[in-house]
C-alpha cells in the first residue's frame, strides 16, 4: 500500500478494526519513510458478470434503482428497498463465489420482491423472465394465488372448522353452512376479502 503523502510503499499496520458489520476491515497505517499515518479500508469485492461479458462490482444502488422502476406507483418506501437490496447482496454472497452472473442477481431479487409487493414482483418478473404472452402472466398469477390459498383458510374466508363461540353440537355444523338472510353489499364483501 503506497503512502498517499510520499508515495512510498513501505508502511506498517498499527491498528485494525471491522467495519460495515464485518464486511470490511479498517486499517490504520504508518508510513516508514515520512512517518505520517493514513487509513485504508479493505473489503472483499463481489463482481457481477453481465450478459455482454463485462464485469463490474456489485452495487446495492443498482439493485434499488432496478427494483424502484417496478415499484413505481406502489406503496413501497425507500427503507424497504434498502432492506431488499441488503437481502439480495447477502443471498448472492452466500453462494461463496467471487463472481456471479447478472442472472443470479435477478433470481436473488425475485424472492424478496415477491414478499414486498406482488404487483411490483409481476412487473419485474415480466421483464426479467421475458414474458411474451398473457399465458405467462396467468401462470405467474396462478402461482401467487396458490401461495395465498392456506392464508385464506386461516383468515376466515375459507371453510370454517371450529364452531362459533357459544354454539355447540350439531347446531354449529348447520349454522356454519347456512347463508346469511341478507348478504352484505358488494363493497363490504370485497373489503372483508381483502
Amino acid at each position: 500500500m503506497r503512502c498517499p503523502f510520499c508515495q512510498t510503499s513501505d508502511s506498517r499496520v498499527v491498528d485494525s478494526r471491522e467495519a460495515d458489520s464485518g464486511a470490511a476491515i479498517r486499517r490504520r497505517r504508518s508510513c516508514g519513510a515520512c512517518g505520517r499515518r493514513f487509513t485504508t479500508l479493505e473489503e472483499a469485492t463481489l463482481l457481477v458478470v453481465k450478459r455482454s461479458g463485462a464485469t463490474e462490482p456489485f452495487a446495492r444502488d443498482k439493485v434499488v434503482s432496478g427494483v424502484r422502476k417496478a415499484c413505481q406507483g406502489r406503496p413501497v418506501d425507500e427503507d424497504s428497498l434498502a432492506v431488499l437490496a441488503q437481502r439480495v447482496e447477502e443471498a448472492v454472497r452466500a453462494a461463496g463465489r467471487a463472481e456471479v452472473s447478472s442472472d443470479d442477481v435477478g433470481r436473488a431479487i425475485l424472492g424478496p420482491l415477491r414478499e414486498l409487493d406482488e404487483v411490483a414482483y409481476l412487473r419485474f418478473a415480466s421483464v426479467y423472465r421475458a414474458f411474451d404472452s398473457l399465458d405467462d402472466f396467468e401462470q405467474e398469477i396462478a402461482s401467487l394465488r396458490r401461495d395465498h390459498a392456506p392464508e385464506e383458510a386461516l383468515d376466515g374466508s375459507g371453510p370454517v372448522s371450529d364452531p362459533a363461540p357459544g354454539v355447540t353440537g350439531s347446531a354449529s355444523a348447520s349454522s356454519s353452512t347456512r347463508q346469511p338472510a341478507h348478504p352484505p353489499p358488494p363493497a363490504l364483501a370485497a373489503a372483508a376479502v381483502t
